[in-house]
């Protein structure tokens, strides 16, 4: 008889990357999503209609830091059941400022109902008990009922309504892969019992769960918007929003560095980067650029991909980027699918023995494991064997370990942005080390890794995890900027 498959949480690829607005996975879309499913719940139960009032109560880190984060934004786009991933970017002010200005708010953009922000959007300092983005919906009805429903944005753009059990106890279930995936030893030992790399085993445990052609075509949305947010970041000048005055810094040195080439749109573009000489500095300043380019673009509330959050997006993007203009001049779709396939299942392994969550683990969670996710997809298309794979995403992880997230002015800007530069160099570093490395020899599994940044998350003190009252946010005030 057939032994059935270990009842272990399949996460998805497109779990782990998902097409949004920025500043913040955990703060921005995490929010914007339970908005869109307090809607839902309301829809499917006929209550929409019968809405006189809602009321958003902010509860934790979303509270501490939301305003820098533009939950409050968030939620009102939420509420109005725009889509985060297709919405038109430019009409989001101006959505706000009508209902600012109007208090009046068009509840799944078609109730028009009493609303004014400044008094309906409460900012409590107060923790919940389960998560420290803790956010409360309120409804009242036309017949006086009050509907409430709690949610919890545990990163990544992910939202919970229920507590989830830690990997010692049982897991929520949300479909159960052919191929199931717990730890890294399991996946380093399909893809050796089988003789194929990590990007085939985690292709086809995506393909029970989609059609290979809708794989394909959501890799490719996911690839245009990463693309399309490095392009726009290299191409706009100017000051980012929020009061600290940061200068956008991609365009001086994407200026300097394109040397002339001439292009007019982003396919010219990779093929003018790649017919420039480059250097060994230069190298550097690439994907540094790259990097700053895609997290300008996130600070400004732009489209990006988490990779797995919006305040690490620039990590898996740059280290991409690097290898279709300095590694491989003739790579392709296929590369660029291998290395998103890589990547997703790095990050879910971090997702489900730790979190991507700075509110739980700091940066070392956003940074720290996007650094992880981009060098062992780095290091599979260099040719790295599945135990080099995994080795380079630990040493990429060793090294950040104990990261916290200390934003000034609860802006995703300092010192969030040059940190996807950071992790984007480690990740290269850490793939060519594994690459020089003979895995059997590796000190430090993957796995122990893992379970090690989780136990530094839980032993960081509350302050160091995006609550802004702590580190480079208490110790530079917005006059120093």
């Amino acid at each position: 008889m057939t032994e059935a498959p270990k009842k272990i949480e399949a996460i998805s690829v497109f779990d782990m990357l998902k097409i949004g607005v920025g500043p913040s996975s955990s703060h921005t879309l995490g929010p914007w999503r339970a908005a869109r499913n307090f809607l839902s719940k309301l829809r499917d139960k006929d209550r929409l209609d019968k809405v006189t009032s809602i009321e958003v109560d902010l509860y934790g880190s979303l509270s501490l830091t939301g305003k820098g984060h533009a939950t409050d934004i968030a939620v009102l786009m939420g509420l109005t059941n725009a889509d985060p991933q297709t919405c038109d970017i430019a009409e989001i002010p101006e959505t706000v400022d009508y209902i600012t200005k109007q208090r009046l708010l068009q509840l799944d953009g078609v109730y028009l109902i009493d609303f004014d922000p400044a008094t309906a959007i409460r900012f409590n300092r107060n923790f919940l008990p389960f998560h420290p983005n803790g956010i409360r919906f309120k409804a009242v009805l036309n017949d006086s009922k009050v509907i409430f429903e709690t949610y919890y944005s545990i990163g990544g753009g992910f939202f919970v309504q229920k507590e989830r059990k830690r990997a010692a106890k049982q897991r929520a279930i949300f479909e159960c892969f052919p191929r199931p995936i717990l730890k890294a030893t399991e996946l380093q030992a399909y893809c050796e019992r089988e003789n194929k790399p990590v990007s085939q085993i985690v292709l086809e445990n995506e393909e029970y769960l989609n059609d290979p052609a809708e794989i394909d075509h959501r890799l490719k949305d996911i690839w245009d918007v990463m693309l399309d947010s490095m392009y726009i970041g290299c191409h706009t000048e100017g000051i980012l929003p929020g009061g600290l005055k940061v200068r956008r810094r991609a365009f001086d040195t994407h200026q300097r560095l394109k040397k002339g080439a001439e292009y007019s749109n982003k396919e010219e573009w990779i093929d003018a980067i790649r017919g420039t000489e480059v250097k060994f500095r230069e190298i550097l300043k690439w994907v540094s650029c790259f990097a700053l380019a895609v997290n300008e673009v996130n600070a400004s509330l732009g489209r990006v991909v988490t990779a797995p959050t919006n305040g690490s997006a620039g990590v898996i993007p740059a280290v991409l980027m690097y290898y279709l203009v300095i590694e491989n001049h003739q790579a392709d779709f296929t590369h660029i699918k291998k290395f998103l396939l890589v990547a997703g299942e790095i990050g879910a392994l971090f997702k489900k023995g730790a979190t991507i969550s700075a509110a739980m683990g700091g940066c070392q969670a956003e940074i720290g494991v996007s650094s992880a996710m981009a060098a062992g997809a780095l290091t599979e298309l260099m040719g790295g064997s599945p135990a080099q794979v995994l080795m380079a995403s630990e040493i990429a992880m060793e090294h950040h370990l104990g990261l916290t997230c200390d934003p000034i002015a609860g802006l995703v800007q300092v010192p969030c942005i040059e940190r996807n530069a950071m992790g984007a160099i480690k990740a290269i570093n850490a793939c060519e080390m594994a690459l020089d490395s003979d895995a059997k020899n590796a000190k430090v599994p993957l796995d122990k890794v893992i379970d090690t940044m989780w136990q530094t998350a839980q032993d960081m003190n509350s302050k160091y995890k995006e609550t802004s009252t702590g580190g480079l946010a208490v110790n530079v005030a917005l006059s120093d900027c």
